[in-house]
This record gives C-alpha cells, structure tokens and sequence, in this order.
C-alpha cells in the first residue's frame, strides 16, 4: 500500500526545507504552478535525487525542462512500496490530470476492436470499444469503426454467420428465416437447421482468418471446391469458388509487412527539433490492418527518449490491448519495468524489442519514414493555423533585422517579408545543373510566379557559380525593369550555407540592391537547421519554432521544384541519347516524338501504330523504333 504524503502549502512554498525532507525511495511526486493546477507528474526509484535535479542549474536540461522548471510553484509526493507500483500509479495520474508538461496523446478515444463471442452456443461477431473478461476473443485493434464493419462485411461473404439480434437457441423455430438466409450470407440456426458444432466451423474459420492463418483456410475453400467438382455438385463448387474470390480481395486489401504469424505494433518516430510525430502500425498475423499517427508539437530531439517511453506507457494503458511483441524505434528508459507492466496488463508474453537487422529492422524502418511525410503534411497544417504564417515572417523580420512598413489611417503595418524569392540548385550530373526559384507571398507559396533555369556558363560542378548566374540573370532582369521579373523581392533566401550566401551577396553589391538575404542550412542529418545572414551570423532555427515551420516549408519546396526539373531534363537527355542508336531517326523525328508522347517511358511502351501518328514517323521508322525498343527489353529480361 503506498504512503501519501501532501505538501501542505501556507503561504510561501519553502522548497529548500521540502527538498531536504524528500525520502529516498520509489514514488510519484507532482509538479505545481502558482495556481495549484498540476502542470507535470513523474516516477522515480529515489524521490529525493530525482525531484532535486529540477532546481539545479544544469544546462544538460532540454528547453522544455527548463520550461516546466521556471513555472513549479510547489510539489507534492507519493511513496511506494516499488518503482512498478510508482509506474502504475504514475501513468493512471497523467491519464486523470493531463498534466501540461507531460507528453500527452491528444484524445483519450478508445480503438475499436472485432468481437468474436466464442463463450456463447452460436457466436457473434461483431465491434467493441474495449476489452473486457467476458470470455470472448477480441482482435485488433482497427483504426476507425467503418474499417471493422468492412472486414466484418466482406467475412460474411466467405463465411456465413447470423448477423442479427436474435438469442439462440431462445429463439430457434419462433420467426422465418430473414432475407439473408435466402441470399446466402446467413445459414439460418434460426431455424432449427444448423446445429452448434456445424455453425461454429465458420466461427472458428473466422478467427483462423483474423489471426493471420490465412493460407489454412484458402487450402481448405480449394479442397472443398475440388471434392466437389469431382462429385458433380457443381453448383456448390461455385459458391466455394465464389468464397474463395471474396476470401482472396479480403487478403488484396491488407498489407504484408511481416512473416510473423502473431500480433505485432511497430511504433516509430520523426523529429525536426522541432516537433515529432510518432507512427504506430498494427501488424496481425503479418498484415498491417491500420495504423496511427500523432504529433508532439515542441518536442524535438531532445526529448525523443522520454518522448517515446511516454508514448508507450500511455498508448497501452489507454487501448487496453497489448500485442505479443512490440517493434521499437529506439530503446526507452524503463524497458524491463514497462516489459513487465504490459504483460501484466495481457497476462502473457510480451517482447519490447528494437531491431537492428533484418526484416524487422525495415519494417521500422518503413514506420519511420511514413511518420517523415506525416510530420512534413503536418508541418503545412501547423504553419496555416491562425497567426503562425503571421508570427513566422515576423520572427523572420526581426531576425534579419527588417521593421514592418508603415501604414496609412491607422491600418495594420504590412510585414516586412511579404514576398520572399528562394533558390536552390540541383545537379543531376555535368551536364543537367538547374536552379529553382520559388515565390512565397504573405506566406503561402505563389506557384504562378515560380522560375525555373539552366545553368549556361559554368563548366564542371560549382554551386557557388550557379548562384552567382542564376541571380545575376534574375536581378538584372529587375534592374532594367523587364516586365518578367519586375517584382522586387523583400527577401532572399538561398539554400546552403555561408559559401551560397556569400554568392549571392556579390551579386547584390555588383548590381547596388539592398535586398535582405539569408541561407537556408542543413545539419548533417540532411535537416533545416540554421539560418545564415550576409554578416554572417548563424540563427538557431530550433529556438524560433515559428519561424523554423517556415524555411523548412520554403526550404522543401525549393528543393522540390528544383529536383523535378532536373530529372524532367535528365529523362529528356537519356531519352535523346537512346533515340540516337536508331536508323532514320535524326534530330526532327526525335523532337517530334518528345513533343507527341512527352516522355521516353511512353515512348517506349508505344505499339507502331501509336508510333506512326506522329508527324513525320512512317511505317518503316516505326518498326524500327518499335523492334529497338523491344529487342532492348527482352536483352534486359534475359540478362536478369
């Protein structure tokens, strides 16, 4: 039984004197701001070393720490018998208080699960909310409802089960049977016909099937369909045939992400610095049946141990099913305490484990990168609430030291960065190097005003040099007032560090523009990371969310639209160079074909007759392109 001890709180919160008096064993203690409302809740194994760590100046602590920190106004504390017990009872006091400072999942729904009543003489099957000891088995758990009575739907088709309200056997023999037994989709132990042990072979096909067994079943619908073709019942046949369709677009619609034959969460991460969103798969009996994402806004790397320990100890306590073995990112702290607490709460094995070869390793692998694109959608969706574009070109303003331009009759100040021009190279070899140049008006993307370029004087592979001409043709376009480019930017960003700035800077001295110019640089995980001024001066991007939120949108959307261009002038090279090894084909005939199918994949895959409606191409040159192409593949096919 665990001990409470409260601290009372009259007047002023003596911390020094609380600390000293903290004991030396596990418990919970309990973070308080100057209102009273709880703003955090820990475990510890040591009270005492844990709590005092909070009010040491120590910068090892992350900004959120020191967040939390700044605001405790008073604390309290639990003992208990042992760091289990102190981890049950923290997870239940975040689960009750929703504390600010804890990692907190964002909903408290419960996941819904397929309900297979075994306990009773003719089984149902249908959705549930929660797990409960009442003897029947329970798969899942599903991401939404409409994804359990699809797979409900589409079982029903394979296996013939009743799906009414009906108590049997209560109400054998009291009704007719319903319109489903004449169609099919119900055997009718309404009606006296089916004995238990004959209804519970499609129940127990059922569960087969929801455990993954899926093969077992498919050999048994085939063997059935077999014996009785040889048996001249032909009309059965079909319908085992017609189960055997169903029961194969059931496996179509779910994903194969493991040889596993058992229940399987793959959960894993992405962080920015910034945020971090946390994918989690379901995988049963190799088939991922749903998944769930979930955004922690403000937790960047720093926090991604905690973050994930906390994810896990919250996720299972809320969904109340635990699968046999959980796939990790990373370790987490707690692994054993927690390992333990979850098979308590399934009463059976259950396996943390963090791979680190094999097909477990890419299957969280997979997970991760799906929480990437998560978080970059996600990312948009957080920049386009209400103030954060606005609060983003300001924190951009003042960084680059730029005041908002005055209004007129007592109107709102125009922000400072209202049309902003990025630039980005790309190389896809010597001879494909390209810029991009992409327009963000008021903070949202003005794709009408995006300029691509190729690069025409610089030899060999010098971004420095691309830069340089990629603006020096874009402001000399500004400063003879041509109408293409006549707007003038109110900043300039470049992707790449203080070399890529210093280019660019040449090119605004040579050319006497005052415009504000900054570089958008990566860490070495390939990630946003800082911002670089023409002084030089390097602006931690992870200390301005806001405004990180938006260079890492125009950062990636440079990239992206100078990347596209590339491989469309890439595909167009290769395409020329191929078209080149075929007779009768000169320099006319190769543009006219570029200019009717687009690409060179559909080029390719072209018959002669299609080949043939291009100006120009005739009989003869298009069974040459035609037979070319063909001969090419089946050289490829038969290297293999």
């Amino acid at each position: 039984m665990a001990d409470i001890i409260l601290n009372q709180q009259n007047g002023s919160f003596d911390f020094t004197a609380e600390i000293k008096n903290l004991p030396g064993k596990p418990g919970v203690y309990i973070m308080k701001n100057s209102g009273g409302d709880i703003i955090y809740v820990g475990k510890a194994i040591n009270l005492k070393n844990r709590v005092k760590q909070y009010f040491q100046s120590n910068q090892n602590h992350s900004p959120k720490v020191r967040a939390m920190a700044s605001r405790i106004a008073s604390f309290e504390y639990i003992v208990t018998d042992s760091e289990y017990e102190a981890l049950i009872l923290e997870c239940n006091l975040i689960k009750k208080n929703r504390p600010k400072y804890n990692i907190l999942l964002k909903d408290d729904k419960h996941y819904p699960y397929i309900k297979v009543t075994i306990q009773e003489e003719y089984p149902k099957v249908l959705s549930a909310r929660r797990i409960t000891a009442d003897g029947a088995k329970y798969y899942g758990p599903y991401l939404n409802t409409h994804s359990i009575y699809d797979t409900i739907h589409e079982l029903r088709k394979v296996f013939p089960i009743k799906n009414c309200k009906k108590e049997l056997p209560r109400d054998i023999g009291k009704e007719r049977p319903c319109l489903n037994y004449h169609i099919g989709l119900c055997p009718g132990p309404c009606s006296g016909e089916v004995t238990p042990a004959e209804y519970s072979a499609s129940i127990r096909d059922i569960c087969m099937f929801l455990e993954g067994k899926h093969e077992n079943i498919v050999k048994k619908l085939e063997e059935d369909m077999r014996e009785a073709a040889e048996d001249m019942r032909f009309e059965y046949a079909g319908k085992v045939r017609d189960r055997l369709f169903a029961l194969r677009h059931i496996q179509e619609k779910h994903k194969v992400l493991s040889a596993a034959d058992y229940d399987q969460d793959a959960i894993a991460y992405y962080t920015d610095n910034i945020d971090t969103c946390v994918s989690i798969f379901f995988i049963r009996g190799g088939k991922l049946i749903g998944r769930e994402q979930f955004l922690f806004e403000g937790s960047g790397e720093n926090d991604a141990a905690v973050l994930l320990t906390e994810f896990v100890k919250q996720f299972y306590v809320r969904s109340g099913f635990v699968p046999a073995e959980i796939l990790l990112h990373r370790p987490i702290d707690d692994h054993e305490l927690i390992e333990d607490m979850l098979r308590k709460m399934k009463g059976g094995k259950v396996e943390l484990h963090v791979p680190v070869r094999g097909e477990k390793r890419s299957l969280i692998q997979f997970v991760k990168k799906n929480a990437e694109i998560e978080l970059s959608n996600k990312r948009e969706a957080i920049l386009a609430e209400d103030g954060r574009i606005q609060a983003g070109l300001a924190a951009l303003g003042e960084v680059l030291g730029l005041e908002p331009a005055s209004a007129d009759d007592g109107a709102e100040a125009e922000a400072p960065c209202a049309r902003i021009e990025a630039y980005d190279i790309s190389n896809y070899g010597a001879d494909d190097k390209v810029a991009s140049m992409i327009v963000f008006e008021e903070g949202r993307p003005n794709k009408n005003a995006y300029r691509r370029f190729r690069i025409r004087g610089v030899e060999g592979q010098d971004d420095y040099a691309c830069m340089k001409e990629v603006l020096s043709r874009r402001l000399r376009s500004l400063v003879d007032n041509r109408e293409r480019f006549r707007a003038r930017p109110d900043v300039i960003l470049v992707d790449g560090g203080k070399g890529h700035v210093g280019a660019a800077a040449s090119v605004l001295d040579e050319m006497d523009l005052a415009i504000p110019l900054a570089g958008m640089a990566k860490n070495d995980r390939h990630e946003t990371s800082e911002l670089i001024t023409d002084e030089g001066e390097a602006i931690i991007l992870s200390e301005h969310p806001e405004l990180y939120r938006l260079i890492s949108s125009i950062q990636d959307e440079a990239h992206r639209f100078a990347i596209a261009y590339s491989k469309k002038l890439s595909e167009k090279r290769l395409s020329m160079s191929a078209l080149d090894e075929i007779r009768g084909v000169g320099k006319k005939r190769k543009m006219a074909l570029l200019a009717h199918f687009k690409t060179f994949r559909n080029i390719r895959a072209a018959g002669v007759e299609d080949i043939m409606r291009v100006p120009g191409i005739d009989a003869k040159t298009a069974n040459a392109i035609h037979e070319h192409f063909n001969e090419t593949a089946a050289d490829s096919i038969s290297a293999e």
